[in-house]
């Protein structure tokens, strides 16, 4: 595979996917009836990947982004957002064309995604912000596809609410430990506070994950009760030694790309 593919970080999919694939089934859809919005996420995807790399590309702390970009201009990563932008603009077309509805859901995911990557030193509020552009508007608009012509907000049920709930602190806390190993925007807290803010998002990951088990009785919402541990046991004193430490942060990208084959196995199973 050519070096440049790395620019596209395909490893990252599983992200704004996973959300797409829940809302498809929790409600039992058909895989074949979103995939243009699926394939419009994952081009959309890789815009954001991209974006975000033009943006880090100016700052000398990106030692990471520096290494990945290492030999591109900032003109050619963006040749490959306008054209991955453009790729995922026509897929969504297709639907947005029956349903104009999507078109403003996915005009303010958009909006939210470069609100991110323009303010990264926001740190609590920016990782909601990210949180609701790559799960709960994908997922929406999942549902908005299979709903009704004219339907404006689909009904959602209480448990998938609480799995939105469960899912969304997860990755809340997935992605300030992915920030404290890239040495962003939480690493730049004293280390006792980003402790605080971990615990704090880890514990409220916790309460949610046992209150959908006890509710629902599904067994689905166990690892949203045990990854919190883990989080809790890695932060367990204030880190200072998390800068660089890639193979923890690889563990919990390869750990999300299996979850996502698996719902692709029980969804073309089912």
């Amino acid at each position: 595979m050519s070096k440049g593919f790395g620019l596209l970080r395909l490893e990252y999919l599983f992200s704004v996917i996973i959300p797409c694939l829940l809302a498809i089934f929790l409600n039992g859809y058909e895989i074949i009836d979103h995939i243009f919005l699926l394939a419009g996420f994952g081009f959309y995807a890789i815009t954001g990947n991209t974006l975000n790399d033009m943006f880090d590309m100016k700052d000398p702390n990106e030692k990471e982004t520096l290494e990945r970009v290492e030999g591109y201009s900032r003109k050619e990563i963006g040749t490959l957002a306008l054209a991955s932008f453009f790729l995922g603009t026509l897929c969504f077309s297709y639907e947005i064309a029956v349903k104009p509805i999507l078109g403003f859901y996915l005009v303010i995911i958009i909006i939210l995604v470069v609100i991110y990557c323009m303010y990264k030193r926001f740190v609590v509020v920016n990782h909601i912000i990210l949180g609701v552009s790559h799960i709960f508007l994908p997922y929406l608009m999942i549902k908005l596809n299979a709903a009704p012509i004219g339907t404006i907000f689909p009904f959602i049920s209480l448990f998938e609410w609480l799995f939105l709930a469960s899912t969304a602190s997860v990755a809340y806390t997935g992605q300030m430990l992915h920030e404290m190993i890239d040495g962003d925007s939480l690493a730049k807290l004293k280390p006792k506070t980003a402790q605080k803010v971990i615990w704090a998002s880890s514990i409220i990951s916790l309460v949610i994950g046992i209150i959908s088990l006890i509710l629902t009785f599904e067994i689905w919402f166990l690892p949203f009760i045990i990854f919190p541990f883990g989080i809790m046991y890695i932060f367990r004193y204030p880190r200072e030694d998390l800068l660089g430490w890639t193979s923890l942060k690889d563990i919990g990208i390869i750990l999300g790309n299996f979850f996502l084959v698996y719902l692709i196995i029980v969804i073309l199973a089912g």
